[in-house]
């Protein structure tokens, strides 16, 4: 079962932050968590604590299940564009360049990558019968 977990305007450009979420895209949860602590951008602390979320999400949905045992890696991640702030700022001959200040908004869906238990009944039944 999966767990989903959002950000919204996160004040960093879109650009940025996807060079970070290509960098953790379908790996093991604990093997991401240790590429982004040990990453220098300033994105990648923000992506630490939203998959720290899923998996949190992950533990709610699933309570008798046991993180270890679940093997859970991270299915989708994917970085949006969000809200631009538009500024001005004062250039020669008393022209305004445009400035515009980004932001992102970020999806993170974890899965187990363990194979449920099929009930004995279900395993005994052939797929194929007529």
């Amino acid at each position: 079962m999966e767990a989903v977990a959002r950000l919204r305007d996160v004040p960093t450009s879109p650009r940025k932050m996807r060079l970070i979420a290509d960098l953790i895209r379908g790996q093991r949860v604990s093997r991401a968590l240790g590429l982004l602590k040990y990453q220098p951008q300033a994105g990648a602390a923000v992506l630490q604590k939203v998959l720290l979320s899923a998996v949190a999400n992950w533990q709610q949905k699933n309570e008798g299940e046991r993180i270890e045992d679940a093997d859970l890696y991270v299915k989708t991640i994917f970085v949006d564009g969000g809200p631009m702030l538009k500024r001005l700022r004062p250039a020669p001959q008393g022209r305004g360049h445009r400035i515009r200040k980004r932001s992102n908004h970020i999806t993170i869906v974890v899965d187990s990558a363990a194979q449920p238990v099929l009930s004995q009944a279900e395993a005994e039944t052939p797929e194929n019968e007529q």
